[in-house]
């Protein structure tokens, strides 16, 4: 284990005016072994540092980007529902909704007869318009298919 009591005076202030220039560890590291042939661990190192009560200056880690703005989806004014040519399993039918905001979602009716819901958005409610025309259109389409 090297020790900060094996370094002269003229190396402990070049260690003190590297770490105040902003040096990182593996700088001093560097340094001393290029300019003093000294090669020593990133451990010993450290431990130097400390012993020698050095301050390193922390880079400013790079911002991590901002999520960007969710995108705002521009109402097309129309709700538009499609059948499944394979029901899924366990609905008597099943299909697909696309909203008048752009929202998304997979719609069924059970064998008993029950409507259910899943929107690619957890948490998304629809307009009271588009629920109207959902099922408006839900209805047309299963009258339609005969069932």
């Amino acid at each position: 284990m090297f020790s900060a009591s094996k370094l002269t005076p003229d190396q402990k202030d070049a260690l003190t005016r590297w770490a105040a220039d902003g040096a990182t560890m593996s700088d001093l590291q560097k340094n001393l072994k290029d300019e003093f042939g000294i090669s020593i661990t990133y451990m010993d190192t450290r431990f130097l540092v400390l012993d020698l009560g050095l301050e390193l200056k922390e880079e400013k880690k790079a911002e991590e980007p901002k999520p960007e703005e969710p995108v705002e989806v521009v109402a097309t004014g129309k709700v538009s529902v499609s059948m499944d040519q394979i029901t899924l399993p366990g609905a008597l039918v099943s299909g697909k909704v696309t909203f008048s905001d752009g929202e998304t979602g997979i719609w069924v009716v059970d064998e008993a007869g029950r409507p259910g819901l899943d929107t690619d958005k957890p948490g998304y409610r629809p307009s009271q318009a588009d629920i109207v025309e959902f099922q408006t259109q839900l209805r047309a389409l299963i009258q339609k298919s005969g069932l």
